[in-house]
């Protein structure tokens, strides 16, 4: 833990009211560092509306070893002083950005014995215990989980397939259990949700929403996600039809969008086969379905908003 900065110090680095906080809390296989990495090209802009979001460098290990350091007890007093005053760099913040998809777990734990993010409102309420004077608001995209557990697996490979997922049982395999885990424990955080599935064609409002900035302000990275799965001639024409035909409404903007992602997509980017030991189709189908059912149980949550294509 750093040293503990003078008062004078303190009152140099933030605001005498501290910052309200955005926490980007993955989850694990939906984004990949890359909502930092979209916000990291707007650092001025973002700045001239009181926004900072800082390189993940500056705050993951520091973040790590003071909760490692508590393992669950509670902060002292001076803790978030010192963490404020050690991320930030700048006066004049009103709000912070910070994004880790390892904030609810490690990879091993996001799904174990049949569970997703088992330990989701303890570790979400230890992060939001180390800020105690600041307005917290958590964010978080989910994944179809008959894609996230192979996509998981992938990453972990502690055994076969089979293995990974034996006796599991498809109706428990819910984001919803999630979401309230982490409003249970955490009654004043407001939460974001938004389907990894739909980031492509939400991807300007995600930025717009983590940051608080009105919808009106340009951000450089807004097709970031859609140009992985769009040809480069399609979002050079698109780039080019918007600035012609600025859209005069956000449902506008996305019916843009989806006209040139039918005719531009790259095939191999959008569809996902999948061939799995252990999982047959009509479970996969199950799943799928669940999950379509799920999200509408999400949006259903006092305190949970849920940003939808």
């Amino acid at each position: 833990m750093p040293d503990e900065p003078s008062k004078r110090d303190r009152e140099r680095q933030y605001p005498m009211q501290p910052p309200n906080i955005s926490i980007h809390l993955g989850a694990h296989c939906t984004d990949e560092d890359r909502l930092i990495k979209s916000l990291l090209k707007n650092q001025q802009v973002l700045f001239d509306h009181g926004v900072v979001v800082p390189g993940a460098n500056r705050y993951r290990p520091l973040l790590r070893e003071v909760l490692g350091k508590l393992n669950g007890g509670a902060p002292s007093e001076d803790t978030q002083d010192v963490l404020l005053a050690a991320i930030l760099d700048t006066e004049g913040a009103e709000r912070l950005v910070l994004s880790n998809e390892n904030f609810l777990s490690n990879h091993p734990n996001a799904f174990k014995k049949g569970m997703l993010y088992r330990n989701a409102g303890v570790n979400s309420a230890a992060l939001r215990k180390l800020f105690p004077d600041c307005a917290v608001s958590f964010f978080i995209s989910v994944r179809n989980p008959a894609t996230f557990i192979p996509a998981l697996h992938h990453i972990v490979q502690p055994g076969p397939f089979d293995e990974y997922v034996a006796g599991i049982d498809p109706d428990a395999l819910v984001w919803s259990d999630v979401i309230l885990d982490i409003r249970e424990h955490n009654p004043d955080a407001p939460i974001t949700v938004w389907c990894n599935e739909d980031t492509p064609m939400i991807w300007p409002e995600v930025m717009q929403e983590i940051t608080d900035i009105d919808a009106g302000v340009a951000l450089k990275g807004s097709f970031d996600i859609l140009g992985q799965i769009m040809a480069d001639e399609g979002i050079k024409r698109l780039r080019g039809y918007l600035a012609s035909h600025p859209p005069a409404t956000e449902i506008q903007r996305r019916r843009v969008l989806a006209a040139f992602l039918d005719k531009y997509a790259l095939d191999d980017e959008v569809e996902e086969e999948l061939d799995l030991p252990g999982w047959p189709p009509d479970l996969i189908d199950q799943l799928t379905a669940n999950y379509d059912d799920d999200m509408i149980e999400i949006a259903r949550i006092p305190g949970v908003t849920v940003l939808t294509a």
